[in-house]
């Protein structure tokens, strides 16, 4: 059976794998990487990591919506959103020549 999610537990026993650090302070270092980008993120509205790919947040706009299984229309409310735009090097890394 094919794991389908990467979790921050995943990343963090593979840093204490790779690098020899104890679980807590592997544990610690993700949670506190993936708490820091989502502030910065809220604060810049758009980070750039280079060779990886850039994050944005964008705002979506009041809309109305069907729910396709009984066919009601709803509406959709505002909300921000985060886009994601892959490099080229991770776009040629997934598609190599």
């Amino acid at each position: 059976m094919i794991k389908k999610n990467l979790t921050k537990k995943d990343i963090s026993q593979k840093l204490h794998k790779s690098l020899g650090f104890s679980k807590n302070f592997s544990l610690s270092l993700v949670n506190n990487f993936f708490d820091t980008f989502i502030t910065e993120l809220i604060k810049l509205n758009k980070i750039k990591i280079t060779s990886f790919g850039t994050f944005k947040i964008i705002n979506k706009k009041e809309r109305v919506g069907r729910n396709p299984k009984t066919k009601i229309e709803t509406m959709i409310t505002a909300r921000k959103v985060v886009k994601f735009k892959p490099s080229d090097i991770m776009k040629e890394k997934l598609n190599p020549r």
